[in-house]
């Protein structure tokens, strides 16, 4: 069992008991956050920081009910042919007031909810779902639509069920369906995770390691889980043109998954230099600014399926 402890200090943190706990159960929060099993003092900021996350968690729940949230696709491309293989489904909250917020925001407000997170990770996989038919039945090419997938819905029980339960009310093929987790969730101790990741895998649905090599140090889970897709964190593509040890990580990633069977996709690529080096090292898929930012889906079909 750890401890996360929050301090407040009289007089300077409050003049009555009720403010001096209401403070350090402040501070206590900022503790958790900051990995937990450590102690942090309270300071007048952590209040504004939790005033703007409650009315952010608050806004977000609003965003669930009214339809502020949108998905943007962003192509993969196998880089010999420039062949769509694949696209990734990207969550973007348009706010009434306060515009786009990005996901690196408000997503870390939803996983501490828990169950905020699993309702939007539970939208994104029916509008995920939904769109991938609307394209099979407008005749365009089957491509494979991966979807993020967070702790908090890999803690849910019914996660598997509602997956299953969605492709076939949308009769999509299991094989054009993907979740992508990070190799922290995947290794994570929850009861039960690596039981509902086998789960998923045996309807036929691909497993993505996402944002690969920055995560848990053992690669054990490799040979015990079923994981069909390694993507290689975009921190090493960036640099494979003037960093030999990204490069060699970069090598290194693609021949171990070609060793294991595992198809990988190098994410972040900007400039076709990075895409010929990729195509060199016989990488099969690349993600990137340099062929399309993530964008709405009347953009991406005219662009891609136009």
């Amino acid at each position: 069992v750890s401890t996360s402890i929050g301090i407040s200090v009289f007089p300077e943190d409050g003049q009555d008991a009720e403010s001096l706990v209401k403070h350090a159960h402040t501070a206590m929060y900022q503790a958790k956050a900051r990995g937990r099993g450590c102690i942090q003092f309270f300071a007048p900021e952590m209040n504004r920081r939790a005033t703007e996350r409650h009315e952010l968690e608050k806004d977000l729940r609003t965003a669930i009910a009214q339809d502020q949230l949108s998905l943007y696709f962003q192509p993969q491309i196998a880089p010999g042919t420039g062949q769509i293989i694949g696209v990734e489904a990207l969550l973007r909250w348009h706010h009434p007031q306060k515009g786009l917020i990005p996901p690196a925001r408000f997503i870390p407000v939803a996983e501490d909810s828990g169950h905020l997170m699993v309702s939007i990770g539970n939208w994104v996989i029916e509008k995920a779902c939904a769109k991938a038919r609307a394209w099979l039945d407008a005749g365009h090419p089957a491509v494979r639509i991966s979807v993020n997938v967070s702790i908090a819905q890999l803690r849910d029980e019914a996660f598997p069920d509602y997956v299953e339960e969605r492709l076939q009310h949308y009769r999509l093929p299991a094989g054009l369906f993907q979740i992508e987790l990070t190799e922290s969730i995947i290794m994570s101790d929850i009861e039960g995770a690596a039981e509902r990741v086998r789960k998923i895998k045996n309807m036929g649905i691909h497993i993505a390691i996402d944002d690969f090599g920055t995560g848990y140090s053992s690669l054990s889970y490799l040979k015990d889980l079923p994981i069909h897709e390694l993507k290689i964190d975009q921190s090493f593509v960036h640099n494979i043109l003037t960093d030999l040890n990204s490069a060699a990580i970069v090598q290194a990633i693609i021949r171990m998954a070609q060793s294991l069977k595992l198809r990988v996709i190098a994410e972040g690529v900007e400039n076709q230099a990075t895409m010929d080096f990729l195509a060199e090292n016989e990488c099969e898929g690349v993600q990137g600014y340099y062929f399309s930012e993530p964008i709405t889906p009347a953009a991406f079909e005219a662009q891609f399926f136009g």
